[in-house]
């Protein structure tokens, strides 16, 4: 009869394309079982994937298939074209609205710090501004929706190898203060243009998940960057 990790380890391959680290899962089902005996195995199965998309990949995943690995010159922009095949999991370093000004995206941040959000063209007063109206309204863009993108993201994989990723289509949960840094994607037959991801639905599949000292530190810091940026482009200057 097969072990629990290696059901644990079948099922995240199966259902999530996720090749767990036998290090990380070992440690995982091994402090589990000591603080509760007699788990489930569907429970314990759900927490390690709970826990796996909350962790760093470079510690959780396996790097042994160099197919569930970006290429470590994709950053080549002699190549013109290339495919990944994959299933090549991935977490979110950064992400950045490309069809947002950057002093709009300044701008927005500003009224939330003040507790204001936009309804329409009108700038409302909020209350009980707290995290979830931060989100809300960060990712807000002059008509007050979700912000529009395209979306241009740092994606890593397990070995630490980075690569840019460009939206194409709008991609389901891909969105400034939607997509937290952190959060874990799979890339499936995806292609690299000139050094760069190209992402659509078809292709890149948000699992979720979040780092969250990592994600902190990216909130805190978002607006000095962007009025880094501004002061070496000029944007907004007269």
């Amino acid at each position: 009869m097969s072990t629990p990790q290696a059901q644990i380890a079948a099922h995240l391959q199966n259902t999530k394309s996720l090749a767990v680290s036998p290090t990380w899962l070992n440690s995982f089902v091994s402090s589990s079982t000591a603080l509760q005996r007699n788990i489930p195995l569907s429970a314990l199965t759900q927490t390690a994937l709970f826990r796996i998309l909350a962790s760093d990949f470079r510690d959780s995943l396996a790097t042994g298939n160099p197919s569930s690995l970006l290429p470590v010159d994709i950053f080549d922009p002699t190549v013109q074209e290339r495919r990944l095949q994959g299933p090549i999991p991935v977490q979110v370093l950064d992400i950045e609205d490309i069809g947002t000004s950057l002093w709009s995206q300044v701008e927005a941040i500003e009224r939330v710090e003040r507790g204001e959000a936009i309804r329409g063209r009108e700038i409302v007063r909020t209350v009980n501004v707290g995290e979830d109206n931060e989100e809300g309204a960060a990712g807000a863009n002059e008509t007050g929706g979700a912000s529009n993108g395209p979306h241009r993201l740092i994606l890593q994989d397990a070995a630490g190898t980075r690569a840019v990723g460009i939206e194409l289509v709008r991609v389901n949960g891909v969105a400034l203060n939607k997509l937290p840094i952190g959060a874990k994607m799979v890339l499936r037959n995806a292609t690299v243009a000139r050094g760069m991801v190209l992402l659509t639905p078809e292709y890149a599949t948000v699992l979720g998940g979040k780092i969250e000292g990592m994600d902190q530190a990216w909130k805190e810091g978002r607006k000095a960057r962007l009025l880094a940026r501004i002061a070496g482009t000029g944007e907004g200057q007269t």
